[in-house]
């Protein structure tokens, strides 16, 4: 069981925007690695973009399982994990750490930020605290 990567996103008017991002791409070859965290980020937004305000859902892209949560304010998280990750997990996940950005990073910051000019540094953490085996 593992988790590959986790997002926060702001849902904006126009399109959806990365805020912040943590990827484990340890387990695979260095030389795929920036490919493949380039297929999580697009990925992710795009998942993000086609979910409503206030919706969760899980799904299955290649060998992965996105899961995705959009609070009715704009703010998304995504949780991209193989297929045995337990969704439960992953939304109890997104819900910490969505609400926790929340309280850290002012609303106003969020329909132009990016992961330069966002200063979170939680998400690292979560992904390798949630990495570890779940009995």
């Amino acid at each position: 069981m593992r988790l590959y990567s986790l997002s926060v996103l702001y849902k904006g008017d126009p399109k959806v925007h990365l805020l912040k991002a943590a990827y484990d791409v340890s387990t695979f070859n260095f030389f795929q690695r920036s490919s493949v965290q380039e297929f999580m980020t697009f990925t992710s937004q795009l998942i993000a973009e086609r979910s409503a305000l206030g919706s969760r859902a899980s799904v299955k892209e290649q060998e992965y399982l996105c899961h995705v949560y959009v609070r009715n304010d704009g703010l998304a998280g995504v949780v991209i994990a193989d297929n045995e990750y337990p969704q439960r997990v992953c939304f109890t996940l997104l819900d910490k750490v969505l609400d926790e950005f929340s309280r850290q990073v002012s609303k106003m910051d969020w329909p132009s930020g990016s992961p330069a000019t966002i200063s979170y540094s939680a998400l690292d953490g979560y992904l390798s605290k949630y990495q570890v085996q779940i009995p």
